[in-house]
């Protein structure tokens, strides 16, 4: 065990994956002006939102799936347009009482990746299925865009998706973006986590096994800095392994996908209470 990996963890593994399952398949918002609870994903280009879904699904499905696009290759955002999410339940007119929202990255300078008010009209519920991303934000009066809101159709958590590659690099412009972001869903009352993806990235859990994660000082580190970044509180924050490579699930993987997840939900859930 290299000297960046600890003797005991900072954090506990999650470990109960039959009882997060049980709690996602029988989740219902108890809200009843909705029929589902609404994750938007956000964060930096190639920060793996798009893959999460597809690991998400494939946790659930208990296979590997790739609903969600995704292009290893490409150096700007592959997500371009804005799309709901659901995840099947057993059958194909079952679903989850959960859906996803993927973005557009969120790029490095003032000129690339997602429009910042594109975000925010996102989160008050006001961008159609279908809109396609562009340079300026989605104008009140078009074919995209929902005047009149639903609970339903507005964002009931946020979650920033940040690679752990990443944290080191990150520029001021994206930080800037990210944290106008956070302002406006505070304001909205709009609960807000974080993960960390791309965590067998570094090189501490090359040869570890990926329930170790938690012994890693430098990850342990970046979400520190995560949390010194956006100001998020640090249990707010979860690390996270994507389905990449892999072509069969596996249980350590799938528990910290669902450990977040179900974070994600009772967070959500408690908005929508307070509501």
């Amino acid at each position: 065990m290299g000297g960046d990996v600890l003797s005991t963890p900072w954090r506990e593994m999650p470990s109960n994956k039959t009882s997060d399952l049980e709690y996602l398949t029988d989740y219902k918002p108890q809200n009843s002006e909705c029929q589902h609870l609404r994750v938007l994903l956000c964060g930096p280009l190639g920060g793996g939102k798009s893959t999460f879904i597809n690991s998400v699904d494939s946790v659930l499905k208990g296979r590997i799936t790739g609903r969600c696009p995704v292009d290893t290759t490409a150096r700007d955002t592959f997500t371009k347009t804005y799309k709901t999410y659901r995840f099947h339940k057993g059958s194909p007119r079952a679903f989850y009482s959960f859906v996803f929202n993927d973005t557009m990255g969120i790029g490095s300078d003032a000129n690339s990746g997602i429009c910042v008010e594109d975000i925010k009209l996102a989160m008050m519920g006001h961008v159609r299925d279908g809109y396609e991303f562009k340079g300026k934000p989605l104008a009140e009066g078009s074919e995209s865009y929902n005047a009149d809101p639903t609970l339903n159709d507005k964002v009931h958590v946020l979650v920033y998706v940040i690679p752990a590659f990443f944290i080191p690099i990150m520029t001021e412009e994206a930080i800037e973006k990210m944290r106008e972001v956070r302002l406006a869903a505070r304001d909205l009352g709009i609960p807000q986590l974080a993960i960390v993806t791309k965590v067998d990235w570094e090189d501490a859990m090359r040869h570890e096994n990926i329930k170790n994660v938690y012994k890693s000082k430098s990850l342990k580190n970046q979400i520190e800095d995560v949390s010194a970044i956006l100001g998020l509180s640090v249990n707010s924050i979860f690390l996270v392994k994507n389905y990449e490579s892999e072509v069969s699930v596996n249980d350590d993987v799938d528990a910290l996908i669902l450990g977040a997840l179900r974070q994600m939900i009772s967070c959500g859930e408690d908005f929508l209470d307070d509501l």
